[in-house]
């Protein structure tokens, strides 16, 4: 499974920006995809995920600002910010698992300015 993400930026405080990630490769059963961000000087952290089922989780965070949501014709999952804020800075990374193997895209940089 490869995973191609894009759509960060930079963006000021209170903006809206979309991160998309796009699968390829043997992407059947991919049971579940996701998005986690890491800042300068702290751990990984879930951002939200989507099942194959579309059972969504986010974290506390976020909720009622991102949404998680995929294309399955387009093998493409987005994730929708709004509302952002400094704190958001951070690489965002994309997250598939398939047979229990844990596949990560390469970040993309997401700004927010104050």
């Amino acid at each position: 499974v490869q995973l191609q993400a894009s759509g960060g930026g930079l963006v000021q405080a209170g903006g809206s920006l979309r991160l998309s990630c796009t699968a390829s490769g043997n992407i059947d059963s991919i049971s579940s995809m996701g998005w986690y961000r890491q800042a300068p000087g702290k751990q990984r952290e879930l951002v939200a995920t989507v099942t194959s089922g579309d059972n969504t989780n986010y974290a506390d965070s976020v909720k009622g600002r991102f949404t998680i949501s995929r294309d399955i014709a387009k093998n493409t999952k987005y994730l929708q910010m709004n509302s952002l804020k400094p704190e958001d800075t951070a690489v965002y990374y994309c997250r598939a698992i398939r047979y229990g193997h844990v596949y990560w895209g390469q970040g993309t940089q997401v700004t927010v300015s104050s």
